[in-house]
């Protein structure tokens, strides 16, 4: 199994305070490290140009890469531009397309992109949520578009709706998401309503929920529709962050939970896409927690 990172996500710096740091990457990487040192580590080369603009608009391209911040700039109250932030953005973003050459070409059969800024709240021309550019988005796309695929799967179990995936997608039925996640919560979208085109599938959790309503969920709602979907391709907006321990939210969903969903989707993979798994980093803000998770997740994954 191959585990895509790269150095300049740590150096995307958000300041003194702010949840989405640094120190939230070291601490999976130590963890995976730890847990499975036969792991294939790689190298997140950079999203090319025209591989951002597949999904994303001109000024937010424009936005992101030619701003040149001397310090902190705030494009939201929560999301932060720094001097190394671009190039966090484009490895962050290249490790999915990478992902998933190495997936669809037959080097591996799964893959997990340890990486930051997060992706999936930034839309076609807007970045917000922590996340500069939407990660799962550009790969889904370059798997459309490079390999000709006609179904790709996007399974989002962060505890924030992924609203950038979603409207990205929604009008394109090669592409079906599939999301569970706090409801009401930042970004506020996410309604069982919000269906796009017959290819949007939400399963919003009221706060406290716990495991047994997050399993119900995917297992009554969220997998029989991407089973029926029969993907090519899965990818996963892998999100930590509705852990009982992280600050941001209020489910109360442990590592187990993870590992149950992650075997489920392994199945599916199994069952329909040749065992194609690429897995992103979303959010998990308590680090301890986060590691704890992210090595649940590739547990199976490796399997």
């Amino acid at each position: 199994m191959q585990i895509y990172t790269h150095a300049a996500c740590l150096a995307h710096a958000t300041g003194p305070g702010h949840v989405e740091r640094p120190e939230r990457l070291r601490a999976v990487i130590h963890a995976l490290e730890a847990a499975h040192p036969d792991l294939d580590w790689q190298q997140a080369p950079r999203a090319s140009r025209g591989q951002l603009l597949r999904v994303h608009d001109e000024r937010l391209l424009a936005a992101v890469l030619e701003s040149d911040p001397q310090g902190l700039q705030q494009l939201d109250p929560d999301t932060v531009l720094s001097p190394h932030s671009a190039e966090a953005a484009l490895r962050a973003a290249g490790a999915g397309v990478a992902a998933v050459d190495a997936v669809l070409a037959g080097r591996t059969r799964r893959a997990f992109c340890a990486v930051r800024p997060p992706g999936h709240h930034a839309t076609a021309d807007t970045a917000m949520g922590f996340c500069l550019f939407n990660n799962v988005a550009v790969a889904a796309r370059h798997a459309i578009d490079r390999h000709g695929l006609e179904r790709v799967a996007i399974v989002d179990f962060d505890v924030h709706h992924g609203n950038g995936t979603q409207a990205i997608f929604e009008r394109e039925p090669r592409v079906l998401y599939a999301s569970s996640h706090q409801w009401p919560l930042y970004p506020e979208t996410g309604a069982r309503s919000e269906t796009g085109c017959g290819n949007v599938f939400n399963a919003p959790l009221p706060k406290g929920a716990g495991g047994e309503a997050f399993r119900a969920a995917w297992r009554d709602d969220l997998l029989p529709a991407v089973d029926a979907f029969r993907p090519q391709l899965l990818l996963v907006s892998a999100g930590f962050d509705g852990h009982r321990r992280d600050p941001l939210a209020g489910l109360l969903l442990d590592s187990a939970d993870f590992a149950w969903l992650t075997r489920e989707l392994v199945a599916l993979a199994d069952h329909h896409a040749d065992g194609r798994v690429v897995s992103l980093l979303e959010g998990g803000y308590d680090l301890d927690a986060l590691a704890e998770c992210s090595v649940a997740h590739v547990d199976v994954l490796r399997l």
